[in-house]
């Protein structure tokens, strides 16, 4: 993160940045060119719920859609060597679009995924989903205009505390994006963890000052009316800070409607595979053929 958050905060995240799951590399599958999905993925009226949405474990059978995280983008010819493990250079950047795009992937929305997920609806091939996390520039700047020249979409989970301060987008930029059809998804205000919130009102010492806060209300229903009020839709996906999350918070994000909220690399939730959907961070050290064999194994 940026100089938003304290050294703790800071070390939490390159902490839990750096613990995901290490992936072994698979034989890169030769891409198909159908626009369908495999008719094995689609599920009948007999194996929904009663509301009409496929219970978890048909959920948690279907192929996981690769789904990528990004943080910064840097334009710089080599990182340094203190970089931490969710910052990728401009040129990796670029790289891993055109191999994407020269392998024939599709890049998708959170709808489209849900409406898989849920009622098996077909997929494109080789999908794909492009995530960016905490609202830096750059992934207008450079991330955008780089997936432009593919016809890509990608999911921006913004941090709402940032909008509009320096080095990372304004609220034109995100209505820009959002009018482009790509995906404006909560990411919280400042970036605290979910798993530590509490429910109800409570309050802090603040100097001089005792204030009243209320951490569901404050993280997820004021942020996501703001981007609402930026974009003119409606916030529908969440993803949580650090990629952390626990079993207690879940409830809090259903009862708000959030269709699917995304984790980081740990295993999805049995019960909840829809409130624990998986991504992956990019690393530093992926090159573009890197991140197929790595996609192609982490998501079976």
């Amino acid at each position: 993160m940026k100089n938003l958050f304290s050294p703790l905060v800071i070390a939490s995240l390159m902490i839990s940045c750096s613990s995901q799951t290490t992936v072994k590399e698979a034989t890169a599958a030769k891409s198909t060119k159908t626009t369908s999905a495999d008719s094995s993925q689609v599920i009948h009226e007999d194996e929904k719920s009663p509301a009409g949405i496929a219970d978890p474990a048909t959920i948690l059978a279907r192929k996981q859609v690769p789904v990528l995280c990004y943080h910064h983008i840097k334009e710089v010819d080599v990182l340094p060597k203190n970089t931490a493990g969710y910052t990728v250079t401009a040129a990796q950047f670029r790289a891993q679009m055109k191999t994407l795009a020269d392998s024939g992937y599709h890049t998708i929305t959170p709808d489209q995924y849900y409406k898989y997920l849920v009622s098996g609806a077909a997929l494109p091939s080789n999908p794909v989903m492009l995530t960016f996390d905490d609202t830096d520039e750059e992934q207008f700047s450079i991330a955008k205009s780089e997936m432009d020249k593919y016809g890509f979409k990608g999911v921006y989970f913004i941090m709402t505390i940032s909008i509009g301060r320096p080095r990372y987008m304004t609220a034109e930029q995100i209505k820009q994006l959002s009018d482009e059809g790509h995906v404006i998804g909560c990411h919280t205000w400042d970036h605290h963890r979910t798993d530590r919130y509490i429910v109800g009102d409570r309050y802090v010492q603040e100097g001089t000052t005792r204030r009243k806060v209320n951490d569901w209300v404050d993280q997820l229903d004021k942020p996501r009316k703001k981007l609402e009020d930026i974009t003119g839709k409606p916030v529908k996906y969440f993803a949580y800070p650090f990629g952390v999350w626990s079993p207690e918070g879940i409830p809090q994000i259903k009862q708000r409607d959030y269709k699917l909220a995304f984790q980081l690399s740990t295993k999805r939730d049995q019960q909840e595979p829809l409130y624990t959907v998986r991504r992956v961070i990019v690393a530093p050290t992926w090159s573009a053929s890197g991140l197929l064999r790595v996609m192609r194994s982490a998501f079976p």
